[in-house]
């Protein structure tokens, strides 16, 4: 179960804009005038005035579209399995904001993709996806054969997917999840990274709107563990509770903004 944080910007308002930009529209300048001679032969008559250039006018951005937000995930943003707070905290900002959250608890990337396939036909509805997954995939290696590779072909066609589809895609990073000692290992940490660090790279190359990393978020001083001050009432070493939502809806927030 996991989240990358991934957020996405806005056009400014028209007035922002108008303020801003500089006018798309200029006046066209006027010849200097004649210097006078005295030897100088009578000036042939003017010629015919030019029409006057248009008025300038001020460039406005496009006006924002709604807010939609599509949340893609596991039980970490599965509001029937205590999570989802730090969506709510993200969108506090933008009161309009309409949120359609399919997380389900346990699932896996490659679920999570299905699901979304199934629902194609209603993705060009949404102005934003949220895409929080990976934890369920990494330690279910063994039992379901779920490798670095295969979970990061099903997250990939999951953004590419939702942009597809005209929605700005932010991925939350797998969360910290060391404490959850009876299945984290060294070769489990190790693909934690590996994942991490691709979605990371993805901001980069333009794929993601945004990227929010979770592990800042939510880590103090063990980057692999959930601060214990954000897990209560879990203890399990994975999940985390309204402190840890609220600390990562506060990382996601910027990313919706400004809100229509």
């Amino acid at each position: 179960m996991a989240f990358w944080f991934a957020v996405a910007c806005r056009s400014p308002s028209g007035s922002d804009a108008a303020s801003r930009a500089p006018s798309v529209t200029t006046r066209a300048s006027a010849p200097p005038p004649p210097t006078e001679s005295a030897s100088a032969a009578p000036e042939p008559p003017a010629a015919a005035p030019s029409p006057p250039a248009a008025a300038s006018v001020p460039a406005f951005a496009t006006p924002l579209a709604p807010t939609r937000v599509l949340v893609v995930g596991d039980s970490l943003s599965d509001t029937k399995a205590g999570g989802g707070g730090y969506l709510k905290e993200a969108l506090r900002a933008c009161p309009g904001a309409e949120l359609v959250n399919r997380a389900r608890g346990g699932w896996m990337v490659n679920q999570m993709r299905r699901d979304l396939e199934r629902v194609e036909p209603s993705l060009g509805r949404f102005s934003h996806a949220v895409v929080f997954g990976g934890v369920n995939d990494v330690y279910s290696d063994e039992t379901a054969g779920r490798t670095p590779e295969k979970i990061i072909r099903d997250l990939e066609a999951i953004y590419a997917l939702a942009k597809r589809h005209g929605a700005r895609v932010i991925a939350i990073t797998i969360a910290p999840w060391a404490g959850f000692a009876r299945y984290y290992n060294p070769k489990r940490a190790e693909s934690t990274r590996i994942i991490n660090d691709w979605i990371a790279g993805r901001a980069a190359s333009g794929e993601l709107e945004a990227v929010v990393h979770s592990g800042a978020a939510l880590s103090c001083g063990e980057p692999e563990r959930l601060c214990p001050e954000y897990q209560a009432p879990f203890r399990d070493g994975l999940h985390f509770g309204p402190e840890g939502q609220k600390r990562l809806g506060q990382a996601l927030a910027p990313s919706f903004a400004p809100c229509p």
